[in-house]
């Protein structure tokens, strides 16, 4: 099949969405899809963004002797992450599946417009997560949430969801009934045999200044603003807390980058927090050696910004039990990793750190063991995508 994804980040810009695209994308042409990724021309950090950059830049990538083709276009304008593609309604009358990843703020609605001059051309959307900010921009989020999120969702022929626990709880909670023919649940995925248990990386620890025998906890996620939801205010404050309350520091690696690092570096600083280490971007080859770090994994995210969270399937595949916020969408994932605490509560996440480093090396083996076997048996990529393709035949077959 010819398959379309439209995407508003890919690697290498760093994101649960753009990732999840990028792996999909991967398995599927693995298979014999022809598969095309359209995404803004956001380029690599080599390149120079220059006024006179040509509208369309192609990137081909050998990926497991497949070539993956990635169309970054130039947006007649943009923002944060949103960015209005005009050239998308050329460009997709030839493909059998044409799947939008949302939110796409600036081209989604194009999308839209496109299905609507073709109503016999399938389309596919999965509804990756709710728009959540802390500042003006959150009242245009509501606006677009209850004018136009609906009628872009209705303009699909499916509806991927990555759970019901989330959608359920999100802003498209209110279409699950009124569309309840359209939607399905399909999880994102793990490439199990990427991420898996192996040796600590001696090395590495001693590249980043850390010690390969003490309590290793990690952290790997944007520090950028489009990302604030992330919650690592609350996990410094939690590491405040465990030094000053119980006299237990354990090292600390935080693994991404953004324009908000600087600020969590001052804020450990000011906490006088010894063991953290800021690792700023890892290349993707290095990714899976830093899980190998981790005896336990933390994402504290505050909200419903976060509505899956990949990099606990890249932590439990990796043998990592995780501690995660107890969200809609997360939970669904992070019952099988280990614990689960409220949103932004510190006092409750100091708590579990303790008790996952209390507790006896018989216990984190066992949850070692636990996680890695479910990240095989259900969040492999190959049986994501396994399903992913009989939905589309389906859809190609109905519409």
């Amino acid at each position: 099949m010819r398959i379309a994804h439209i995407v508003c980040t890919y690697p290498p810009y760093y994101g649960g969405m753009g990732n999840a695209v990028f792996e999909t994308v991967r398995e599927l042409s693995t298979r014999g899809h022809d598969v095309q990724v359209f995404t803004p021309a956001y380029y690599d950090s080599s390149e120079i963004k220059k006024a006179d950059a040509p509208s369309e830049i192609i990137h081909t990538r050998d990926l497991e002797q497949q070539i993956e083709t990635v169309r970054r276009i130039a947006p007649e304008f943009e923002y944060g992450n949103a960015a209005r593609m005009g050239q998308i309604l050329r460009e997709l009358d030839d493909f059998d599946v044409v799947h939008l990843h949302y939110p796409f703020f600036g081209t989604a609605n194009l999308v839209r417009r496109w299905k609507k001059r073709h109503p016999h051309r399938p389309l596919v959307i999965t509804y990756h997560m709710d728009t959540r900010a802390p500042d003006w921009r959150s009242l245009v989020f509501k606006l677009y949430a209850k004018f136009w999120m609906p009628r872009v969702l209705r303009s699909a022929d499916m509806l991927i969801a990555s759970s019901f626990d989330f959608i359920e709880n999100s802003d498209a909670g209110k279409l699950l009934g009124e569309l309840s023919q359209k939607w399905v649940e399909l999880p994102f995925g793990v490439d199990t045999k990427r991420f898996a248990p192996r040796e600590k990386p001696v090395e590495l620890f001693r590249d980043l200044n850390l010690d390969p025998d003490m309590e290793t906890l990690l952290f790997v996620g944007g520090m950028d603003r489009a990302h604030y939801f992330k919650g690592i205010p609350v996990l410094l404050e939690a590491l405040y807390k465990l030094k000053e309350g119980n006299n237990f520091e354990p090292q600390v690696l935080l693994v991404g980058d953004g324009d908000l690092r600087a600020q969590y570096e001052s804020r450990a600083a000011v906490y006088g927090l010894r063991n953290v280490r800021f690792a700023g971007h890892i290349d993707d080859e290095a990714l899976p050696s830093v899980y190998n770090m981790a005896d336990l994994f933390v994402l504290p995210s505050i909200n419903r910004g976060e509505a899956f969270g990949l990099v606990i399937l890249e932590a439990m595949a990796s043998g990592v039990p995780a501690i995660a916020s107890d969200l809609p969408g997360v939970r669904s994932i992070a019952e099988y990793a280990g614990n689960m605490v409220s949103p932004g509560d510190s006092h409750q996440l100091a708590e579990a750190m303790y008790g996952f480093f209390g507790s006896s090396q018989r216990e984190q083996n066992l949850w070692k063991q636990s996680v890695r076997t479910v990240a095989e048996d259900k969040f492999a990529w190959n049986k994501i995508i396994d399903q992913l393709e009989i939905l589309y035949s389906q859809l190609a077959r109905r519409v």
